[in-house]
Formats: structure tokens, sequence, C-alpha cells
């Protein structure tokens, strides 16, 4: 009876959730350039980016790259030490290379390809953007919303766990320890010390902000628009902070 139970029970587990990953938008076609590029981000934070699972757009580009340059395009993420799972969901063109080449189209990244959108996507670029200390403008919450914040209070959000707000804020009452995540499409509020990664405005809302009262964060992005601990200025480091976008620019000031 043991060995025919064995043999009914499921062999594995299918879910669906939030992971982080990461979208490189390529803006000409270069693979060596694309290499060289990703090269020197994974060296300015390598616990960041090494082995980081990325998406691949090709929506900024006039003409879609035959299957032998994306093949060269995926080979210099990989060569850069990251790792391409997917190309971002956009026209039937897109949809086609993605079957001939067995990659995934990831749907989070919707590469807009429509006429009259100019640089506007619905899945946001994570670069790089200036950081400066200037005064923050007061932060405004909006009220009457019938959606509220989620909220985690009690332990530590952990390494390797990832809180995700969906269409809200995120307010974190405890502690977010290097190598975990919290991630909303809203604005994020942690009431205590930040060491792993923060990401706002995740569906590509730009005026999302993140609150933070002890910032160690080895990552904070809005929209897609990111920096890494490495490249932020060490007055911030334990203090209380804002940060916002200003023109596509990470703002960053105390509170």
């Amino acid at each position: 009876m043991s060995a025919r139970a064995e043999s009914l029970e499921a062999a594995c587990d299918l879910r669906f959730g939030q992971v982080g990953i990461a979208c490189v938008r390529v803006r000409r076609v270069d693979a060596a350039a694309l290499a060289e590029e990703l090269e020197r981000r994974v060296r300015s934070a390598p616990q960041m980016f090494t082995r980081a699972a990325v998406v691949l757009d090709l929506s900024h580009l006039s003409v879609l790259p035959d299957d032998g340059m994306v093949d060269a395009l995926l080979e210099a993420i990989r060569s850069a030490g990251m790792l391409p799972v997917g190309l971002a969901y956009g026209t039937s063109e897109t949809e086609a290379l993605a079957e001939r080449m067995c990659l995934p189209l990831i749907a989070k990244f919707r590469a807009q390809y429509e006429p009259g959108h100019g640089d506007t996507a619905a899945a946001p670029t994570p670069a790089p953007a200036a950081l400066r200390a200037e005064s923050a403008p007061a932060a405004s919450v909006e009220t009457g919303s019938t959606i509220t914040a989620q909220h985690h209070t009690g332990s530590a959000v952990r390494s390797g766990q990832q809180v995700y707000a969906r269409e809200r804020d995120l307010v974190v009452a405890a502690a977010v320890a290097n190598g975990a995540e919290v991630i909303a499409d809203g604005s994020i509020h942690v009431y205590g010390s930040l060491r792993g990664r923060a990401m706002a405005g995740a569906q590509g809302d730009e005026t999302a902000r993140i609150f933070c009262s002890d910032f160690r964060a080895e990552l904070v992005a809005i929209a897609g628009h990111y920096r890494v601990f490495e490249d932020m200025p060490k007055e911030f480091e334990g203090q209380a902070v804002q940060c916002w976008l200003d023109n596509g620019k990470l703002m960053i000031a105390r509170l």
C-alpha cells in the first residue's frame, strides 16, 4: 500500500508568484557595447547583479533584430554575469521570435510599440539616475481611496524573503534584512532599518515614494529607476530619508 501511495503522490507543486526580475532595454543593436555596459554595472554592485535574472526588452528598436543578433545580445548578457530568462511581451513578431528561440514572453514587462507614445513604455527602465541631496518637497497623502495600504508587522523581513503590495502602498513596521525585498505598486514606508531592497512604483508609477527611518539599503528603485548602496552618499547611511523621482532622476533627502 505504501508503495502505491508514493506512486500516486504528486511529483511537484506549480505556483505563480511575484519575483524580482530586472529589465534590460536595448536602445541600439551592439552586442559588444551591451556586454561592456552590463559588465560595468555588475562590477559596481556584484552582490546585486551577479547571476541576476533579467528580461530582454527590444521595444525601443525601430526594427526587430534577426535571430542571430538576438542570440548575440543574449550571450552578451550572459557574458556580463547576468541570466536572461525571457523577452518582454510585445508585438506578434516578438512572440514569434520568442517561440523560435524557445524563450518565454514575460507579460509583466509589456513593451509598448504603438506609435505616438515616444519613449513611454509600460515597463520601467532600470537605469541609473543621478542622486542629489536637495531639500525634498513635502510628501502628500491621498485620502478617500477605497484601497488601503498593506501592512507587514511583527518579525523582520528576512534575507531571501519578498513582500509585495499589489496596487497599493506597503507599510513595513519592522526591519528589512540584507537580501530581502519589499516591493509595492505604490509607495513604501519602512519604520525600521532598511538593509535590503525597496522597489516602489513597481508597475511604473513615477509618483511613488520610499520613506525609511534607518537607511542602509542595498538598492532603492522607483518605477524602475534605481540606485545601489555603493553609489549613494555615505551621509545618508543610518538616516531617516525619503526617495522620489524628479524628471526621471532618483532623488534622496533626509526627512
